[in-house]
């Protein structure tokens, strides 16, 4: 996907739409609609149901808590009502408050899922390392005023890749049946003042990554050795881990799909990052059932491969 891109003004959509979505959550409860609290969801819905003129209810590839951000948050809708691809960006984004925004929109197949086809959810946890506290960066980066040892909270967080139990970083109300999940990969890396955890996996348990996050800066502090990580892991127990970072540090930058479906490649958020060069999908998967199930390949054609 180039950065800039002609929209059809001419061709009405049919059938089932995916929407690119880019969001600040400083001031929404998270993504999912609540009763009490703005929510993202609500937001977009109500923005693409004034382009409808009906009522449109839109599935994510994956919920945010409440203040954490996205730049690629994938939805999918059934479009009630013909309107061009021009209208469904455009349209919304007048719609929508200056905090959230769609980036793109296109056409999918008819058993496109956001969330249950989704192989990868990968995000950046960000945080702004230095004694003074942030000004220009404070909704979108933590702040640490003590100097960070990045190689060591790097080397503690590898004990983390591949699949386990994670229930020692699973929120207490986390509502999922089991606390397994397969980590694919987790980078910690100083670009200056930034420190910066790139984190993917399959999916994620509440407050998985923010739980993670707090234990790599006490890490990073000095407060605990490398094996500290994988220390947590065997205890399998929340309440011995540390305190859970703040939402503001954390992006939604990609989630991934089979090449069948052809989403949009953009460039890896948040923009302080862009500098990094690195779009959406150009990580390897590791081979996995559930990585060949939900891309549709037969066991019979990844046996063989190592």
């Amino acid at each position: 996907m180039p950065l800039f891109e002609y929209l059809d003004e001419t061709r009405p959509l049919t059938g089932r739409l995916a929407l690119g979505v880019e969001y600040d959550g400083s001031h929404y409860c998270g993504w999912q609609r609540l009763k009490q609290a703005p929510s993202v969801q609500a937001a977009l819905e109500d923005a693409l149901g004034k382009v409808a003129a009906t009522p449109v209810k839109v599935l994510c590839s994956g919920r945010t808590d409440s203040g954490v951000h996205a730049t690629r948050q994938i939805v999918h809708f059934d479009v009630p009502v013909p309107r061009s691809r021009k209208a469904w960006v455009y349209g919304a984004n007048v719609n929508l408050p200056r905090d959230i925004a769609v980036r793109w929109a296109m056409p999918v197949a008819g058993d496109f899922h956001a969330r249950f086809l989704a192989l990868a959810r990968r995000y950046r946890y960000v945080i702004l390392n230095q004694p003074s506290r942030p000004v220009l960066e404070r909704a979108n980066a933590t702040w640490c005023r003590e100097p960070l040892d990045v190689p060591s909270m790097h080397a503690a967080a590898q004990a983390l890749v591949g699949e386990h139990d994670f229930s020692s970083f699973r929120a207490a109300g986390c509502q999922s049946r089991t606390a397994w999940r397969h980590l694919h990969f987790i980078e910690v890396n100083r670009y200056g003042p930034l420190v910066v955890i790139d984190i993917q996996a399959n999916a994620f348990l509440h407050h998985m990554i923010r739980n993670i996050a707090g234990a790599l800066v006490a890490v990073g502090k000095g407060e605990h050795s490398v094996d500290y990580l994988a220390y947590l892991l065997t205890l399998r127990d929340r309440a011995k881990g540390n305190v859970t970072a703040p939402g503001c540090g954390l992006h939604f930058v990609d989630s991934v799909y089979a090449e069948r479906f052809a989403l949009p490649q953009e460039p890896l958020g948040p923009n302080l990052l862009a500098f990094l060069g690195e779009w959406t999908g150009e990580r390897t998967l590791p081979d996995s059932p559930r990585v060949r199930h939900r891309s549709r390949l037969p066991e019979s054609e990844s046996a063989g491969e190592i």
